[in-house]
Parts: structure tokens; sequence; C-alpha cells
């Protein structure tokens, strides 16, 4: 009777051992969770060093989450450590590795490093994901990635395809209007610059960008104007002082 009794005590301690192994466990994620908002609240308020010390309280809490992993390797990109992102979308994906968001970012660390062809290589992979609610990212990224290799036609190529997902994404625009700046069509740079310029006049870098392309089309009349809004844009800037160059230019060449 009592070998009976020490054994149904000995099973009762086992399950309770897992029982509170298992509630510990669930209380870190939920505290390590809450960690992680903490993070990607300052994240997104340019506080890239507040975020990442939460981000890493978090992980010590619990070190099992796509997400978190993938919060690391933005805020590394932000502290232009593309390396250190890198190895932590990576292991994001080793979680989940149909992952898109992250395979993305992982794209972009490697454009960091200018390492354009495996950039594409991942791009690629999730452009034709059904399931990606966000493809004019990957879209655009490829545009990006293979305007910088110099190859025109395919950066026009991923660019309109992303403008068919989203009329309005700034990134496609932009990098619409530079690749025809590029390819020397000015008419065209700045048709796609003016649509960029519509939907966000209170961007400088946009303004500059439109000045170039009316330049190259040979409107001096607009291009001035162009680079004369981002002088009141974003006064006393490296970017205004070029504008303000590019302004004298045109002074002269008149």
């Amino acid at each position: 009777m009592k070998t009976h009794r020490r054994v149904g005590l000995f099973i009762s301690v086992i399950f309770c051992f897992a029982a509170c192994t298992s509630t510990n466990l669930e209380v870190r994620k939920k505290q390590a969770e809450a960690g992680r908002n903490l993070g990607e609240a300052y994240l997104q308020q340019g506080n890239n060093t507040l975020a990442l010390r939460e981000f890493l309280k978090a992980k010590e809490l619990y070190d099992n989450d796509k997400f978190l992993y993938d919060d690391l390797g933005l805020v590394y990109m932000a502290k232009d450590r593309p390396d250190l992102a890198i190895e932590h979308f990576k292991k994001a994906l080793a979680l989940d590795p149909g992952y898109a968001p992250g395979k993305n970012n992982l794209g972009t660390a490697y454009m960091q490093k200018k390492d354009w062809d495996t950039a594409i290589k991942y791009f690629k992979e999730i452009t034709g994901d059904l399931l990606y609610a966000t493809p004019q990212f990957p879209l655009a990224n490829l545009g990006w990635a293979y305007y910088n290799k110099g190859e025109y036609e395919l950066a026009l190529k991923y660019y309109q395809e992303a403008l068919e997902m989203n009329s309005q994404f700034l990134n496609a625009l932009r990098g619409l209007g530079l690749t025809y700046i590029a390819m020397g069509k000015g008419p065209e740079a700045v048709a796609a610059l003016e649509i960029g310029v519509k939907h966000y006049p209170q961007i400088a870098r946009l303004h500059f960008d439109l000045g170039e392309a009316y330049t190259l089309a040979r409107n001096y009349e607009e291009a001035f104007n162009a680079f004369q809004k981002v002088l009141k844009l974003v006064p006393n800037t490296p970017l205004a002082r070029k504008a303000k160059i590019e302004s004298q230019k045109i002074k002269n060449f008149q």
C-alpha cells in the first residue's frame, strides 16, 4: 500500500512540475511579447538603441519567436550592421522557412551590403507568393537591385509591376523616375516623378529628382522651381546645398 502511495506521489510531482514549467513558459512568452512590442514602438520612433535593448531583453525570456528575430534584423540594419541583420533574418527563416516578410528583409540586408545578386535571389522567391500581402515591396526592391546593376530594362519591368499593385507606391515611383533619368529619358522621368511629388509633396528628395528630370528634358524653368522647393523644404542640409548648386547652374546656363 505504501508503495502505491509513493508511486502516486511521484507521478503527482511529475505532473505538477510539468504544469509549472508550462505556466512559466507562457508567462515568459507574454513578457517577451510585451518587450518586443515596446521595442517595435521605439523602432518606429527611430530610437534604435532603446529598441535593441528591449529586443535583447525579450530574447533572454523567449528565443523561439520569428517576429523577434525579424525585429532584431531590422534594428541592426538601422544601425548599419547588415551582417548582424542577415544573421537574425536567417534565424527568423529557420523558424519559419515560408516567412515572406523575413525573406524580403533578408534581401534588403544584402542590398545594404551591395550584394545585388544574392538580394535578387531572395526577392524572386517571394514575388510569386500569392499569400504575401504586399508584393509591391519585393518587386520594387528587385527594381532597385537591377537599377544598381545597370540593367535598366529589368529595373523598369519590376517597378512597373510594383505600380500595378499600388499606383502610389513611393519607392516604385521614385525608382522608375531614376531609372528613366539613367537611361536619358527625360519626359518619361518627369511623368513618373510628377506623380510622386503630387502624392508626396513634402519629400524634398523627390523634388530634387524631379529637378534633375526637368533639366534632362530641357525644361529649365520647372527644374529651377523644383530645386528651389528643396531649399524651402530642407534648408541648411546637404541636399539643399546640392539643390542650390543645380539652381545656380541653370541661372548661369540661361
